[in-house]
């Protein structure tokens, strides 16, 4: 995803000025550490489940004050610092967008995406 293209493109929706004042951007990449003991991280295997992450986002934007929820994920291999999940909720206000992009970001991750770490 070309974030600066996806934030021009929702700009250009109908309906975004009179709905939209806030958008919080998620732009996930890989670190060359592991969470679970901070050993070193050479590479990645990323395995989306794109439908359950469309479905996700499709539920999600029916909560109050939601415009727009874009996701996409990079696929297959990556190296530390590559680029893997993007995530964009544009919404009215802080209160609706912040809780529902913290939501988005847990569900994606733990339902629709699935990552394979290997030692550097």
């Amino acid at each position: 995803m070309d974030i600066n293209k996806a934030i021009k493109d929702l700009k250009a929706m109908p309906g975004f000025s009179d709905h939209v004042g806030m958008m919080l951007i998620h732009n996930g990449v890989v670190r060359g550490w592991s969470r679970k003991d901070r050993s070193p991280v050479g590479r990645i295997i990323v395995k989306p489940d794109r439908e359950k992450m469309a479905a996700i986002c499709r539920e999600m934007e029916q909560r109050p004050g939601i415009f727009k929820i874009l996701a996409d994920v990079n696929e297959g291999e990556l190296a530390p610092g590559d680029d893997v999940l993007f995530l964009v909720v544009a919404g009215d206000i802080r209160e609706h967008v912040k809780s529902t992009f913290a939501e988005l970001l847990d569900r994606v991750k733990s339902e629709a995406v699935v990552k394979q770490e290997y030692s550097a």
